[in-house]
């Protein structure tokens, strides 16, 4: 929980402006947004903005009155102004004979949820938007602690998670662990240093909510093992970014603050913390793939899937999953597969392996048509230079995806096109920021949906998996969903094979155009197509059916149709009206 003050007698954009990175990257595909898009399930698709605007507005008058007398200030202050200036409200000289005490600044006190990041004023004790308590104990239990009441030092359910597995502690070793976890604390010395009128949504905070509930669980120490980090190496990067980009990255270990972007920050230790991440993704992948360990889990950051060849953008620095999947091909993997599950389109690791034939990269994410950050992904985006059909794209036309959508998705894009190329290893671009909650994504997904994702790619490249986490920003719900996913590759998960998932309308539609597009790629997506084409037109069918009747309020005679009552006919009947 962060907290502030703030000076409310002045109008300020300054921290609009700061903020602009944050509507541009995530936010500003949602111009029109409303803070519904927070309610669970019921989430539309809209992003809240009004947690931003964290200024507040005094009347006018009031200050002309009060310190025009000194100095006239300016109709618009920003605090470093109401600093600089603060003599101005001195009271001295003038004739005060019609004064009245006037208090001249009104401290508002807010805080900053530690769960979703979002304002709070300091009268309330729980988050607006997400229900966290002002002093949650999340970062310290993870997801077990409770949302509704303060931090606690010791709570039941890390108690009891500790009690359970205490045999298992005893016996466990790294000699005989299945399944690893990439974890370096170095990596949550990348910060945004300066000072803004928001914490941003890439925080240290997201690891340690991870790490903390993994050890609440018992998982990670326990269950998994570790697995040493170490810097990845120029010539490994090469493979990846262009030297121009290497350097850019490394040239911030010698400035105490920059950035890439307005929201892609730096600082002296991130370009260490982006090479230890891509390190620990690369001796993951390997050691996988050779058979050391079943499979894995990267915990790490900063994220890199929107990192390309040249460029660091959308909070990436260095991209992750492409290093990663470089190192299983080094290892003596053929086909590598990359699903990328993030609410935002992968646009980095798209340009990296668009022209390889060996790499398939599949990605669901919100589109909108080019309206959501970063604007690529539309499923026209195939690949290119005779890699066509190993890019596959699932956009969504809106917010609120929830589990259905993505099952149904996997159903019948993303398994029989994965099938198909018969991976030698797989890899998952894990944002959680499709999650339930998320303030950014603004999605339905649950921990019980990725795990059933993940149970579903499992079945791929002999069980080889590594999952590589990369967005999202409620920690709640990162923390439950990637403790969800990594009893999966623990095979401690009692998921059960998914039935025939019932998709929404938008979710239906989106997956028949991806079909028709891929099945140019992959024929054996071509039955499929057929079947999903006739329930699309059921729903078109009933659909017309509603619209005709809310539509119809007067039935013309069939012969005005040809008569000279033919305009009338079609105006009377909104042109939906047909011969039965």
């Amino acid at each position: 929980m962060v907290s502030e003050t703030v000076q409310a007698s002045c109008v300020t954009n300054g921290g609009t402006e700061s903020n602009q990175g944050f509507k541009r990257k995530h936010l500003g595909s949602d111009e029109h947004a409303s803070a519904s898009c927070h309610n669970g399930s019921d989430a539309k698709g809209d992003i809240g903005t009004s947690g931003l605007d964290l200024t507040a507005n005094v009347d006018e008058d009031t200050q002309l009155d009060n310190a025009s007398k000194k100095v006239r200030l300016p109709k618009e202050l920003t605090l470093q102004d109401m600093y600089n200036n603060q003599d101005a409200f001195d009271e001295d000289d003038e004739d005060d004979s019609d004064w009245e005490p006037v208090q001249k600044h009104i401290e508002i006190l807010k805080w900053f949820c530690t769960n979703c990041t979002m304002v709070n004023l300091d009268d309330v004790f729980h988050c607006d938007v997400c229900g966290e308590h002002k002093e949650s104990g999340i970062l310290k239990h993870g997801f077990h602690a409770s949302p509704f009441l303060p931090e606690v030092e010791l709570i039941q359910a890390e108690s009891e998670a500790r009690a359970r597995d205490k045999d298992f502690w005893s016996e466990a070793s790294a000699s005989n662990c299945s399944t690893a976890v990439g974890f370096d604390e170095r990596m949550l010395l990348h910060s945004e240093i300066e000072m803004k009128s928001h914490p941003h949504p890439e925080r240290p905070d997201r690891l340690r909510a991870i790490a903390a509930s993994l050890a609440a669980a018992g998982i990670f120490p326990g269950k998994c093992c570790p697995i040493p980090a170490r810097e990845i190496t120029l010539e490994e990067l090469k493979m990846v970014h262009s030297s121009e980009h290497i350097a850019a990255v490394d040239l911030t270990a010698q400035m105490f603050s920059s950035y890439f972007t307005p929201d892609t920050y730096a600082n002296e230790h991130s370009a260490h913390a982006a090479r230890l991440a891509a390190g620990l993704c690369a001796d993951l992948a390997s050691a996988i793939f050779s058979g050391r360990i079943k499979n894995g889990f990267a915990l790490v950051r900063p994220p890199g899937h929107h990192a390309g060849v040249r460029q660091a953008m959308g909070f990436c620095l260095h991209n992750n999953a492409a290093v990663a999947a470089l190192a299983a091909q080094a290892a003596g993997a053929k086909k590598v597969l990359i699903v990328d599950w993030d609410v935002h389109h992968g646009n980095g690791t798209q340009e990296i392996f668009d022209q390889n034939k060996s790499v398939l990269y599949i990605s669901l994410h919100r589109h909108e048509g080019g309206k959501f950050y970063p604007g690529t992904g539309a499923a026209l985006e195939v690949g290119s230079n005779g890699a066509e059909g190993y890019c596959v794209n699932i956009p969504w036309s809106r917010g609120g995806v929830g589990d259905n959508d993505y099952t149904f998705a996997f159903q019948h894009v993303v398994l029989p096109i994965a099938s198909k190329f018969a991976p030698d290893f797989t890899i998952i671009s894990a944002g959680f920021d499709a999650a339930r909650g998320d303030p950014l994504g603004c999605c339905d997904v649950t921990p019980a949906g990725y795990a059933q994702m993940t149970h579903m790619l499992s079945t791929l490249s002999g069980g080889k998996l590594l999952v590589i986490l990369e967005g999202g920003y409620n920690l709640r719900s990162i923390s439950s969903s990637a403790t969800s996913v990594i009893k999966v590759l623990l095979g401690e998960s009692r998921e059960c094979e998914p039935g025939n998932a019932v998709p929404s309308k938008a979710g239906l539609q989106t997956v028949l155009e991806v079909l028709k597009i891929q099945m140019n790629y992959w024929p054996n997506l071509s039955s499929s197509f057929g079947k999903l084409q006739s329930q699309w037109g059921m729903y078109s069918v009933e659909n017309k059916r509603k619209q005709v009747k809310q539509r119809r309020v007067f039935e013309p005679p069939v012969w005005w149709r040809w008569g000279r009552k033919q305009l009338l006919y079609h105006i009377l009947t909104g042109g939906h009206c047909h011969l039965k």
